[in-house]
């Protein structure tokens, strides 16, 4: 797999038990340069002191340098709210990394995984619904991480420390079924194995050919994501019909929204807006998916720096590349004056459907602009927004920072200009809504 060369520094986590041991004497007997990073959990009382105590000798014995972190893994997974088994995870790694200096000449952490535990892993994996990058196991590479004894079953690990004659420490944790790791190994496997004899040979062959469908998976994904995103900035923009077409198209759909904060189980909805009104979404916790008529939009989350900004029924203030908006609703018709101000827009509320889509304006986008008489009819008929702003003497910046404010296809305010004649206040309004642009 060329994890690692023979001039590499290695770092390697060695926890005492029979798999750590051999990767330490493979490690010595190839003549590979290394250290030892021991963790202490703190899980197991006076066993965790005899590990690290262990460890401590094997270092001096292959005389490398010895690194050793003592946890409060307990707090450290009730604050985070965390197993115990993600929050030894997250806490091991971090340090190893850290360990990783240039002044160390660490360049390479080395774990002890092995056929068996990429085995439970796969099928962990499986039953939580990881998808098809869970189902291919445990990478020999993950970033600085790797792991050279992926090829060795549990059972020839454990012959080979026989027949060298090497020490290893038990952990009595492995014999409980309380983590789920251990239930797969103690329960689950050896239940299938009375049934399929060969299930382990069976899997780890599998292992192989997953991670090889993964990989052509992976360039299909690429392929799909090439002819279908186009990036706008900071937000991503699709074509409606071009999606529909994609085959297929739940797959290509949750990995284009999942980097996005998106889970699996919000694939369907975002499917489902392909055929919606122009102004819904779906939201993860930091971005949206907003179907802009011909297009799904994929939009930081109400953040200065959007280009598509979704104003709802309740938001009273929304900020933008331009400033902010301040929203006032239902405001009674008794005494109010309309202001003299391009700044504020004084709207029929009853005319008024939010959702609402502040954007930055684009070519072939018209209105109705208040005021402006431009048919033999004597009614206001529709302007293109490029003419409107030549007729303004819009200089080039001006036009590049435009904004409008549209509700289900309607532009209904060209910020901070005009707003649209069908949603002015008449003698028959009864309720207003007033925007005001605060500009910076």
């Amino acid at each position: 797999e060329n994890l690692f060369s023979p001039a590499d520094k290695l770092l390697l986590a060695v926890s005492g038990g029979v798999d750590s041991v051999v990767l330490c004497d493979l490690s010595k007997k190839a003549g590979y340069d290394f250290d030892i990073a021991h963790c202490n959990f703190r899980l197991r009382d006076k066993e965790s002191e005899r590990d690290e105590s262990f460890v401590k000798k094997l270092a001096e014995k292959y005389k490398v340098e010895f690194f050793v972190n003592h946890f409060d893994t307990e707090k450290y997974s009730t604050e985070n709210k965390l197993t115990i088994q993600e929050a030894a995870r997250e806490l091991r790694y971090k340090w190893f990394n850290e360990l990783l200096t240039p002044d160390s000449g660490l360049k390479t952490i080395l774990t002890a995984h092995h056929t068996d535990d990429n085995i439970e892993t796969a099928l962990m994996n499986f039953f939580k619904g990881t998808g098809i990058a869970g189902l291919r196991g445990i990478l020999p590479r993950q970033g600085r991480i790797v792991r050279p004894l992926l090829f060795a079953k549990k059972e020839d690990l454990v012959a080979f420390a026989k027949e060298q004659k090497l020490e290893w420490v038990e952990d009595s944790s492995n014999l409980s079924d309380k983590y789920s790791r251990n239930y797969f190994r103690n329960q689950v496997i050896p239940l299938v194995k009375k049934i399929y004899p060969e299930a382990e040979a069976n899997m780890a062959n599998n292992l192989q050919r997953f991670a090889d469908t993964e990989q052509l998976y992976r360039q299909a994904i690429e392929w799909h994501k090439k002819r279908l995103l186009e990036k706008k900035e900071n937000e991503i923009h699709i074509p409606i019909l071009k999606l529909k077409r994609s085959v297929p198209l739940r797959s290509i759909v949750y990995e284009i929204i999942h980097e996005f904060g998106f889970s699996p189980q919000q694939t369907d909805e975002v499917i489902s807006l392909l055929d919606s009104e122009p102004g819904k979404f779906i939201q993860s916790t930091t971005h949206r998916v907003i179907n802009n008529r011909k297009w799904l939009i994929i939009s930081p989350r109400q953040t200065v720096s959007a280009m598509n900004i979704l104003i709802e029924a309740e938001t009273n203030e929304v900020e933008f590349a331009n400033g902010k908006l301040i929203i006032e609703n239902a405001i009674k018709t008794d005494k109010y004056i309309i202001p003299d101000s391009l700044f504020i827009a004084s709207l029929d509320a009853e005319k008024i459907q939010f959702p609402l889509l502040l954007r930055k304006w684009k070519q072939g986008d018209y209105f109705y602009p208040l005021g402006m008489k431009n048919n033999p009819t004597g009614k206001v008929g529709k302007k293109k927004l490029s003419r409107f702003f030549i007729d303004e003497k819009l200089s080039r910046t001006d036009k590049e920072r435009a904004w409008v404010l549209e509700m289900d296809k309607k532009i209904i305010w060209v910020v901070g200009k005009r707003i649209d004649n069908r949603f002015k206040i008449k003698e028959s309004t009864r309720s207003i809504l007033k925007i005001t642009l605060v500009a910076t």
